[in-house]
């Protein structure tokens, strides 16, 4: 359930292009400069972060011959950081220009990886060398991912960002798709190690790309800013007195927890337990991550389709029944590759629907001032449970066996739907926005 992933807003109500690149017209975003800059470079972060994601359990498990609990701890250390730093890094976003946080994000991000690959390749990485590794790529992408989701209004315009979440979106699940694929076939040849230096490639040019953005969003006055504790305060509070923004804040974070489990073991249970090899867990990855780019395909014409508010609920739970089939592939008279293929595919497809319904109603909400801070706050709530389920699903897998611990995570997929289930938007077809308070304060329920 989590986000794409996944921003700095101005002062004032954000400027969508400059005089020389005005905004754009419905479905016009191919045309927008400044948007297919932050869209290339975006994709090839993606792309790269899709190497990383499959080289760095195959490490762990393969040269490392890491447990179930180190696994997990691995899991947790790479999502603590919005725990840690997540709230006070919408405040600090708020105060700085969106671009120059992605650009050095990503070459933080870049400097990070360049470390692993060393370790790597010189046989001195270890576990803690890992944990440490992902704890400070976390940081970084903290801020990477709050000021890229505010930027996006800032770039294209409030009307657009719908098309705008969608087109990123797409290429995240075309990157999902080609990433594993492309990883598994190159760990037959190359080190893992070797694929964790093509992301920190990826990461640097990604901040080539952004670096020529020509907008420039405007910095609130040194005067107006206040404590850094009172603007947390200010976007925390903003998420959570909203009705229906609380609900899905809280079918998220519950959805993030199962997640959690699933995450920490699905490497072990593919590589281990079902002893099908580098080569199937890519392909595996690779192929269900079809249904997310059919997830972001499908996404504008669900909500044309259902209503984009009863979309929520609907996708909520549609994305938690396949997971059953993880666990079930160890038993099924299917080829276990098949039944993970089409169970993870299938809730990926309703898991992009539903991210791109919650994150456009999230951006059209929030006042622009606001906007750095409540999506730090959001993502304080919904990515902060992950560690723990990392952990629990680490615990679980030790205590109880990997299988067993899968299907804690699918239960709790399940209930983690229920805040947006009983709630009022299955009698509501569109979500109300930020010029809409009437609406938006009469429809949630406390």
């Amino acid at each position: 359930m989590a986000e794409t992933t996944t921003p700095d807003p101005p002062a004032e109500p954000p400027v969508a292009a400059g005089p020389e690149d005005p905004a754009p017209k419905p479905r016009a975003l191919w045309h927008h400069r400044d948007f297919r800059h932050l869209w290339a470079g975006d994709a090839l972060g993606q792309l790269g972060a899709q190497f990383t994601g499959l080289a760095l359990p195959v490490l762990a498990v393969g040269a490392l011959q890491a447990t179930e609990w180190q696994m997990g701890v691995l899991s947790a250390a790479n999502m603590a950081a919005f725990l840690l730093i997540g709230l006070p890094a919408g405040a600090w976003v708020d105060r700085m220009r969106k671009r120059s946080v992605l650009i050095t994000a990503d070459l933080f991000r870049a400097a990070i990886l360049a470390g692993v690959v060393v370790a790597a390749l010189t046989g001195t990485a270890s576990m803690p060398l890992l944990y440490v590794a992902g704890l400070l790529l976390g940081s970084a992408t903290v801020f990477f991912d709050v000021a890229h989701q505010s930027y996006v209004p800032a770039l294209v315009g409030m009307d657009h960002v719908v098309e705008g979440n969608a087109k990123l979106q797409a290429t995240a699940s075309v990157a999902q798709v080609a990433g594993p694929a492309a990883a598994g076939v190159l760990l037959r040849f190359v080190t893992s190690g070797a694929l964790i230096g093509f992301n920190a490639l990826t990461y640097v040019f990604s901040a080539l790309f952004v670096s020529r953005i020509a907008h420039r969003e405007a910095l609130p006055p040194r005067e107006e800013r206040r404590p850094l504790v009172v603007e947390i305060r200010e976007g925390l509070s903003f998420v959570l007195r909203e009705p229906l923004l609380r609900r899905m804040v809280a079918c998220t974070a519950l959805g993030n927890l199962a997640w959690g489990i699933l995450s920490a073991l699905q490497a072990l249970y593919i590589l281990r337990d079902l002893d099908l090899g580098e080569a199937a867990l890519g392909t595996i990855f690779s192929a269900a991550s079809v249904g997310a780019l059919l997830g972001a395909l499908l996404g504008r014409r669900a909500a044309e389709w259902i209503g984009e508010a009863r979309l929520v609920p609907v996708s909520a739970v549609a994305m938690g029944i396949p997971i059953a089939l993880v666990p079930l592939a160890s038993v099924l008279p299917i080829p276990p590759t098949v039944t993970l293929i089409v169970g993870l595919g299938l809730s990926y497809t309703m898991m992009v629907v539903y991210n791109i319904a919650t994150v456009s109603f999230r951006q059209r909400l929030c006042p622009p001032r606001l906007l750095g801070r409540m999506n730090a706050s959001v993502r304080f709530i919904v990515w902060g449970t992950m560690p723990f389920g990392g952990l629990l699903g680490g615990w679980l897998g030790s205590s109880f066996g990997v299988v067993p611990a899968l299907w804690f995570a699918v239960i709790g997929s399940l209930l983690a739907a229920l805040p947006v289930v009983i709630s009022p938007l299955w009698t509501m077809t569109t979500l109300p926005t930020a010029t809409d308070d009437d609406r938006t304060s009469s429809t949630g329920v406390s």
